[in-house]
C-alpha cells in the first residue's frame, strides 16, 4: 500500500508489482494522482489546524514513504519542537524514515499494522516519544477505508480509548457517493489481489469512524471543503475522498 501510494505520488520507491496494481487502478480512477495530492493537502491543513489548537505531540498511523511536506515538518513550523511518531507496515517505510529522520531527536518510525492497535501504542518508539497523559493528534489519512465494518469498532474504540481529552483524529475515506458502482466495483477488485483490500463507503458509513468525537466545523465532508487554505491550494477537487477531523472531550 506505501509503495503504491508513492507511486501515485510520483516517487520512485515502489516495484513493478505496485506499478501494475496502480495502472489497473487508473483504469478505473483517472484522477488516481490527483486524489494523491488532494489527499495530501488535507493532511497539511489538518496537522497545521491541530497545531494551532495546542496539539504538540503526533501519530501518524499509515504514514507511507516520506516525501515533501511530511507531518513533522508541518507540525514543526507551527510548534517547534513537535513530536511525531511516523506508523507503517512496510518495512521499506522504516528504512526511509529512519535515514531521514536521523537527525530529529523529536521524530520516530514505528514498524506497526494499524489492525493491532495495541501494537502500535505500545511500540517502543511511540512510548518514547508520546505521552498519552496529554492530547495526541491521531493522523489515518487514506486508511480507514482499509477496514472491515467488524474491525471497526475495536481498533477505533481502542485508539480512541488511550487518547487524552483534547485529542484529535483526522481521517480520510473514500467513498461510492455519487461514483460508477462499476468504477468502484473495478477499484474494490484490484485492491482484493494485494494484503490491503480496500472498502468503498456511503457518508453515513463512513461518519461511524469518528463515534466518541466532535467533528470540527464543517464536518465530515469532501476534502475540498474542509479548510481550505489559498496559501497552500490543492488540486481540482475529484471528490472521491471524505475527510474530517473530530475532538475527543
Amino acid at each position: 500500500m506505501a509503495r503504491m501510494y508513492d507511486y501515485y505520488l510520483g516517487g520512485k520507491d515502489n516495484y513493478r508489482v505496485d506499478r501494475e496494481a496502480v495502472d489497473r487502478v487508473a483504469e478505473a480512477m483517472p484522477e488516481i494522482r490527483q486524489l494523491a495530492q488532494e489527499n495530501r493537502a488535507f493532511l497539511r491543513r489538518a496537522v497545521r489546524y491541530m497545531a494551532r489548537q495546542g496539539i504538540r505531540q503526533f501519530i501518524d498511523i499509515g504514514s507511507g514513504l516520506p516525501t515533501a511536506g511530511n507531518t513533522h515538518e508541518i507540525a514543526q513550523e507551527v510548534v517547534p519542537g513537535a513530536r511525531v511518531v511516523y506508523v507503517d507496515n512496510d518495512p521499506v517505510v522504516l528504512a526511509h524514515g529512519r535515514a531521514l529522520l536521523a537527525s530529529d531527536d523529536n521524530t520516530a518510525v514505528a514498524t506497526a499494522d494499524m489492525h493491532r492497535p495495541a501494537e502500535v501504542l505500545q511500540h517502543q518508539q511511540t512510548t518514547k516519544l508520546i505521552n498519552f497523559n496529554e492530547p495526541v493528534g491521531v493522523l489515518m489519512i487514506a486508511m480507514v477505508h482499509f477496514l472491515t465494518v467488524d474491525e471497526r469498532p475495536a481498533v477505533m474504540g481502542h485508539l480512541r480509548d488511550a487518547l487524552a481529552p483534547g485529542s484529535h483524529l483526522a481521517a480520510t475515506h473514500v467513498t461510492t457517493d455519487g461514483k460508477s458502482a462499476e468504477a468502484v466495483a473495478k477499484i474494490e477488485a484490484v485492491y482484493a489481489t494485494t494484503p490491503t483490500p480496500i472498502y468503498f463507503r456511503d457518508r453515513a458509513e463512513v461518519g461511524h469512524f469518528f463515534e466518541g468525537y466532535d467533528l470540527v466545523e464543517p464536518g465530515l465532508v469532501t476534502l475540498e471543503g474542509w479548510h481550505p487554505d489559498p496559501a497552500d491550494p490543492a488540486p481540482k477537487a475529484t471528490k472521491w475522498l471524505y475527510g474530517a477531523v473530530g475532538r475527543k472531550n
